[in-house]
């Protein structure tokens, strides 16, 4: 499996972490009733997103690549 490395700002990566904390506390209030289960690190976390972001190719149709695709729009990238 390919490996992605990315850097970061440290106010960036807390903010990830915080982010992540708070998915946790999500996908435990819900009963682990979420799509990617707790997503417990910064690398679970944008695993999840690069997988969505993927299916703005694979699947354009479905919630995560529409969802993507709007995203990306709002930063300009008319996809």
């Amino acid at each position: 499996m390919p490996t992605i490395t990315i850097e970061l700002s440290k106010e960036d990566s807390a903010n990830l972490a915080e982010l992540t904390r708070r998915c946790v506390d999500a996908d435990q209030a819900r009963n682990g009733a979420t799509t990617h289960g707790p997503l417990e690190s910064a690398a679970d976390l944008l695993t999840m997103l690069a997988q969505d972001a993927a299916m703005v190719i694979r699947r354009p149709g479905s919630w995560e690549g529409a969802g993507m695709a709007r995203l990306l729009a709002g930063h300009g990238y008319e996809v």
